[in-house]
């Protein structure tokens, strides 16, 4: 489904300011996997799937998605393929449309419709009745006066709507409070697994990191230091992870906001 393959970048070369954001990163994600990527801030998590998304073209290697060559592949071209969700609530969607109007522009993305029709408008209100979160009744309301949990919630049924082949999630519950990230986190899982869909999710959580989808993926210094899954990723707890993180990179984690997490 993806493959990165010995990809490189490193932001302001050249200069006293040179940071290497990614170091030789190879990565093989398979159709229907949902990895969990932990890591500190600037490990390279974000930037890993902003290489994906062709946010900026890599130094050197090469991004393969679903069998295409898409390392020289501009943004908005793959975009038609890939769904993200940021941590903030207010991305994702135009705040000044309603809620009606910001699906149709999804689904228009899409190819399958350009104007929302009786039909359609069911379809989504359908859709939204699904999410729990009260929205199916307030389609012509502007999405910039929803919660941060709702609008979340909404962009992420806008990013699944026609089916990407692939599904990233950087850290889309860090900015809810505990109760609504629980809430939507466990919507992400269902419409992830009803869908099948194979799902990156950047995560601060390292127990969520360890519960949530089938394989979990460490970075540190712009590299994969830790992947794991099946029985082995299923015996091990948030200390042996710290003591793995330790043992590959030959220094403890000390981002409190992981641990605290946890």
């Amino acid at each position: 489904m993806l493959k990165l393959i010995n990809v490189t970048k490193t932001f302001n070369p050249g200069t006293s300011d040179a940071r290497l954001a990614l170091n030789d990163v190879s990565l093989h994600v398979k159709p229907g996997d949902f990895i969990s990527i932990i890591g500190a801030n600037g490990a390279g998590k974000s930037t890993l799937f902003n290489a994906i998304c062709g946010s900026f073209f890599v130094d050197s290697g090469r991004v393969i998605l679903d069998g295409r060559d898409v390392t020289m592949l501009p943004e908005y071209k793959r975009a038609k393929s890939i769904g993200r969700l940021f941590q903030d609530p207010m991305r994702g969607s135009a705040p000044g449309m309603s809620i009606e109007e910001n699906l149709v522009l999804a689904a228009g993305q899409g190819g399958w419709m350009s104007r929302a029709g009786r039909k359609e408008k069911q379809a989504f209100r359908d859709r939204l009745a699904l999410l729990d979160m009260g929205l199916e009744d307030r389609m012509k309301q502007p999405v910039g006066l929803l919660s941060g949990g709702q609008r979340q919630a909404l962009t992420l049924m806008m990013a699944t709507l026609s089916m990407p082949k692939i599904l990233l999630l950087d850290e889309h519950t860090a900015a809810l409070d505990p109760a609504t990230a629980e809430k939507v986190l466990s919507l992400t899982t269902r419409i992830v697994e009803e869908n099948r869909l194979t799902c990156l999710m950047i995560t601060h959580n390292m127990q969520s990191a360890l519960d949530l989808g089938n394989r979990t993926i460490m970075m540190d210094a712009g590299r994969v230091v830790f992947d794991t899954t099946g029985d082995e990723r299923a015996a091990l707890t948030v200390d042996d992870l710290l003591e793995k993180f330790r043992e590959a990179s030959g220094k403890a984690l000390d981002n409190d906001r992981m641990l605290l997490a946890n």
